[in-house]
């Protein structure tokens, strides 16, 4: 009788396919750590007002990790969104709540500025770091211009919505899988979001096929800007008021989100649902872990980017035994 042996392109594949399950994972491997390590520090922690409490700021990093989400697809990165989400709080806590015409207007403007940047960086094939980078203190400027120092006051319908507070599951947790749920269905269960995808991945096959590249960019763009707007909006309905600088650190946590949560800076790949995971477990680590392990604030930096460190080592290792 003949002996039989295994097939190895079988076992390959199925190493191949536990690799990429891991991977796929991973950011929610690392939002689980970051959770048992608050559930043995604080037991207490782990309840409804707890994490009303440690996910406090955690929306309006998510809608900024989304916004920084859709320039990566696109092989882009924004280093004004944080920025820009000063300069919408800022807005919405004068302009939005005082004026609400002229406040509504400024903020489709915004949008229609960050759509125009996406079509000047196409059209001139600029880099992205440098327009942004010029924008940042654009937005920077008209945030002081609006609001000159820090003050202001949310609109009542704003603090509302934020402090909404449904049965059973805290708000935040509610918002992050609504906003994770709309966003994935959006960009990766539709036609056209296959092809915001694909632009990031070959362009050239995207343009062939015959969809208009700068079309596309704008697009891209476009949703950064009315995300950034819905994270300035949130950040401004749970601080009630506003300043020019409160959303400076979000340029980096953003970027931190994305690539926390399975994201790469080439070939259009991004994962809506990882990046809104990769936001709640900075937002996790960052204020309410360093507190129970009693870490000075000034370690929440340091902190984040060794989150980071870790979960790229660990993603390399997995893309190595893949390859």
């Amino acid at each position: 009788m003949p002996a039989v042996h295994a097939n190895p392109g079988s076992a390959a594949a199925r190493r191949m396919a536990r690799a990429r399950l891991l991977r796929t994972l991973l950011p929610a491997l690392s939002l689980a750590l970051v959770l048992i390590a608050i559930a043995w520090l604080n037991p207490r922690a782990i309840s409804y007002f707890g994490f009303n409490l440690m996910l406090n700021l955690a929306i309006p990093i998510a809608l900024a990790t989304i916004a920084q989400m859709f320039v990566i697809a696109s092989n882009e990165l924004d280093l004004s969104i944080g920025t820009f989400v000063g300069f919408v709080a800022c807005v919405t806590a004068t302009w939005l709540r005082d004026e609400p015409l002229l406040g509504v207007a400024v903020l489709i403007g915004g949008i229609l500025v960050y759509a125009a940047l996406g079509a000047l960086i196409h059209l001139r094939n600029l880099p992205s770091i440098v327009v942004t980078l010029g924008m940042s203190f654009v937005w920077q400027g008209l945030a002081i211009l609006v609001l000159p120092k820090p003050g202001g006051k949310a609109p009542d319908w704003l603090l509302a919505l934020v402090g909404f507070k449904p049965p059973f599951v805290p708000f935040p947790i509610l918002a992050a899988v609504l906003i994770a749920v709309i966003v994935h269905f959006g960009l990766m269960r539709t036609s056209y979001g296959v092809i915001l995808r694909g632009s990031g991945g070959n362009p050239a096959a995207i343009a062939k096929a015959g969809w208009s590249l700068l079309k596309i960019k704008m697009c891209l763009f476009a949703l950064t800007g009315l995300f950034g707007v819905l994270s300035g909006m949130a950040l401004i309905g749970i601080t009630t008021s506003a300043d020019a600088n409160i959303g400076n650190g979000y340029t980096l946590l953003a970027v931190a989100g994305v690539i926390l949560g399975g994201g790469e800076f080439v070939g259009g790949r991004v994962s809506p649902i990882g990046a809104v995971i990769g936001a709640l477990t900075l937002a996790l680590a960052a204020s309410p872990l360093l507190t129970f392990m009693r870490i000075p604030p000034d370690w929440q930096v340091a902190a984040n980017g060794a989150i980071l460190i870790i979960v790229l080592a660990a993603r390399a290792l997995i893309s190595r035994r893949e390859g």
